[in-house]
């Protein structure tokens, strides 16, 4: 991960977006794009949209909007409709909500060809934001911020396994067996499979290509496994490259048959993070530059509030049953809430010196939905701010074995007890109706588990019970 950029010259979003639709209108008058996807972020991170011809979007859609279906917002993550949601039901006659497209961001997409992609925010019908649309909740906090004056700064990493594609098996067995492109452990090699160094190529030239180039690419220790890792630069605009990665990996995956899976625990023994750099600015000054080697009370404050705050925030940064089964002791993951300088054992790590001083949130799966997991995150954030919080002090050799410090979650249901039993009620940090929503939607997505017969029970009971 690069140090954080000099405040002084940080571009805003506007600027690291295409810029506006006056270059999309002439990148259409050339023929160079002919189609626009509209798209929103859904609950479970992904993109969502329609599509249409660019010279139609350019006349009516780009100024008038559009239309979509709420339900969006109200599914699991095999778009089933869910009850118990005030945004959309079938008492409410899951009616629609608006699109407005957001000139600031806009992509032009190297892997599909003469495509662009506008970011969309969700507007309810009495024309405010919809509160519990994953950008709108982002966009909550990052006010929150500016109104203190501060500008927080991200670079996320985010991991993978890259697999072969055996989803025709699906349908014959009725089971999934994922098959990593290699075998080996190849943590930080320089000699990969040729399949892989084929994707990785295609995966880094369409993402540059797109205006969002990475800043590294490594592999990692499982077979298969691959980390990407973004410029530090605006948390909104740092969400939306998450998702166009996502998008961009499994397009170019599925021209050779690949898979990227952005499951937390793919595999037994795997786990697939997207950990968060996190720096904020004051008035164009760090907030965690350090001065004489010691580190300034803001960044303790901040530590703190991650501390008090994530234990029970985990379903917005650990959605599903399956991110649960990442965090193991001895591997690379957390397993409790402890912070410590340049210790990977912990779940807030200290990294840089001077200027560059920052903190890696290593909490967050590969699943997670990277606007509700900068959310949280921010939020925290501004209540160790808010209320001047000291943390505990840090562990200096392995977290895992350190007395005293909270246990993170062991399960989505332990996660969603955390949040009713904050001493800190959820709404305070969030919004009543985001607190409620993404509550309801962990709830199904317990139950959907809850009955459900996987094919390690099969294994372990079918001929033994």
């Amino acid at each position: 991960m690069s140090q954080p950029p000099n405040p002084s010259t940080t571009t805003g979003p506007s600027q690291q977006a295409t810029s506006g639709f006056e270059d999309l209108r002439l990148l259409v008058e050339s023929g160079t794009v002919t189609t626009v996807l509209l798209a929103v972020p859904d609950m479970q991170g992904r993109l969502k949209g329609k599509r249409f011809g660019a010279a139609h979007f350019l006349d009516r859609v780009a100024a008038g909007g559009a239309d979509m279906c709420a339900y969006v917002f109200a599914t699991d993550v095999d778009m089933r409709p869910l009850d118990g949601f005030a945004l959309a039901s079938f008492d409410t006659g899951y009616g629609d909500m608006g699109l407005l497209p957001d000139p600031d961001a806009v992509y032009q997409l190297a892997w599909m060809p003469r495509t662009a992609l506008v970011f969309a925010e969700a507007i309810g019908h009495d024309g405010q934001p919809v509160a519990v649309a994953p950008r709108q909740i982002l966009w909550e906090q990052l006010s929150c911020l500016a109104s203190r004056g501060i500008v927080a700064q991200v670079g996320l990493e985010t991991e993978f396994v890259l697999c072969h594609d055996n989803y025709a098996d699906v349908a014959e067995t009725g089971s999934i067996e994922i098959e990593p492109v290699d075998t080996d452990n190849r943590d930080y090699s320089l000699d990969y499979p040729r399949v892989m160094d084929r994707f990785l190529q295609d995966l880094e030239e369409c993402l540059a290509g797109a205006g969002r180039p990475v800043e590294a690419i490594k592999t990692e220790s499982a077979p298969g496994q691959v980390e990407i890792t973004f410029p530090y630069g605006d948390p909104m605009a740092a969400a939306d490259t998450h998702l166009l990665l996502k998008h961009a990996a499994r397009a170019i995956g599925g021209h050779s048959n690949l898979v990227p899976t952005f499951m937390a625990a793919p595999a037994t023994g795997v786990g697939s993070g997207c950990h968060i750099h996190l720096s904020l600015v004051h008035d164009g000054v760090p907030l965690f530059a350090e001065t004489g080697g010691r580190m300034p009370e803001a960044a303790r404050h901040v530590i703190a509030g991650l501390l008090d705050v994530l234990p029970h925030l985990a379903l917005l940064y650990a959605p599903t049953p399956n991110s649960y089964k990442r965090f193991v002791p001895g591997t690379f993951a957390p397993v409790n809430f402890a912070w410590g300088r340049d210790n990977r054992t912990c779940a807030i790590r200290v990294v840089g010196r001077g200027d560059n001083l920052h903190l890696e949130i290593r909490l967050p799966g590969a699943d997670a939905n990277p606007y509700l997991t900068l959310a949280a995150v921010l939020a925290a954030a501004r209540h160790g701010l808010d209320h001047k919080l000291d943390p505990p002090h840090p562990c200096v050799t392995n977290a895992f074995e350190e007395a005293g410090a909270p246990p993170v979650p062991g399960s989505l249901e332990e996660a969603l007890a955390a949040l009713h039993s904050s001493p800190l009620p959820a709404s305070d940090l969030l919004t009543p109706a985001g607190v409620e929503h993404y509550t309801n939607a962990a709830r199904h997505e317990i139950a959907a588990h809850r009955t459900t017969v996987s094919d390690h029970e099969l294994r372990r009971g079918f001929t033994t019970a």
